[in-house]
């Protein structure tokens, strides 16, 4: 049987003069109040919610409305909000952008949405990509132009997540520390090993399960052992749909941590052109890898990820071994 997946899409998005007007209205279903913000520290944890799909949403703020619900996405370099939301808050439709997806580029509309209260942030006049709520999963996507200059904590033990600015320190003194580099506002890490061939990951936290390109999946044939599983569907944002290959990925070293036994989906993605990665190996490290750790942190300004490893020892058997 053939599974069904989603995958956010990369978001690139033009820029052009753009109008908004905002309208109250109590129609239109929210998460409730926003807590308050930590202001001594300029942090905040935010509860996140899980769809079937492990993806996890964040209370967010439009226009003085809401809160509503948003997802997170390293994968997205530009902030989407549903058609339906912008509708209903009187955002008026703009100029259009191209949209980046798993199948190719499209024409979208864009708003501009005068104010996003997240978390410790508020962000101005963000260019927003229109698409339809049911293919998102969520009342919209924030994207790395929300996020570049913070640093995200997922705490998955916790369920939280902590949004800070770049230059706040963190105090995990276990954390595992990998540097690596921005392209396109995504953040990649280089020195990386699956199967012991280089690869180069992507961190996409929009995506439940990881995806590898062809060109790794190529060379991986030729050197390992893959773990066949069947055949399942990736869902782009735009509701477009690509078959690809679900197996078994033996190993892959990130810094000091192995993962082990990792389920990935190898698919001709145009994900990966964008990034100038259509023909090297590469893969989009996806929520089903990141949700292993204890907790993850992604630093943008400073190029830092830092993951804290689970104590469960049988956790650490089965999906992650230190070296």
């Amino acid at each position: 049987m053939m599974r069904t997946l989603p995958f956010i899409a990369i978001l690139l998005l033009g820029a052009g003069p753009l109008h908004a007007q905002t309208a109250k209205t109590d129609q239109y279903e929210t998460l409730g109040q926003p807590e308050q913000v930590d202001s001594t520290t300029e942090a905040k944890d935010l509860a996140f919610n899980r769809d079937r799909h492990q993806r996890m949403t964040v209370p967010v703020r439009v226009a003085g409305s809401g809160p509503y619900r948003f997802l997170i996405d390293t994968g997205a370099d530009r902030t989407a909000i549903s058609t339906d939301l912008a509708r209903h808050l009187g955002l008026r439709e703009s100029a259009r952008a191209t949209l980046h997806t798993v199948l190719g580029q499209s024409q979208v509309g864009t708003a501009r949405v005068p104010v996003l209260d997240l978390a410790a942030k508020q962000v101005t006049n963000v260019d927003a990509a229109l698409l339809d709520a049911q293919y998102m999963g969520a009342d919209g996507i924030l994207g790395l132009d929300s996020l570049r200059s913070q640093r995200i904590l997922f705490d998955f033990k916790r369920q939280t997540l902590t949004i800070v600015p770049s230059k706040a320190r963190l105090r995990d003194k276990d954390a595992i520390v990998v540097t690596g580099r921005i392209r396109n506002g995504r953040f990649i890490l280089a020195d990386t090993e699956a199967d012991n061939n280089k690869v180069t990951l992507v961190i996409d936290t929009g995506a439940e399960v990881s995806v590898g390109n062809e060109a790794l999946h190529h060379k991986l044939n030729r050197r390992s052992n893959l773990k066949r599983s069947g055949q399942v569907e990736l869902h782009s944002v735009a509701g477009e749909k690509l078959v690809g290959d679900y197996m078994i990925l033996r190993e892959l070293e990130v810094g000091e941590v192995t993962m082990k036994d990792l389920p990935i989906v190898f698919a001709d993605s145009h994900a990966f052109k964008p990034l100038g990665l259509a023909d090297k190996p590469a893969l989009l490290l996806g929520m089903n890898a990141l949700k292993g750790f204890e907790k993850v942190s992604i630093d943008f300004a400073r190029r830092k990820l830092r993951v804290v490893l689970p104590e469960e020892s049988m956790l650490r058997q089965s999906l992650l071994a230190s070296r």
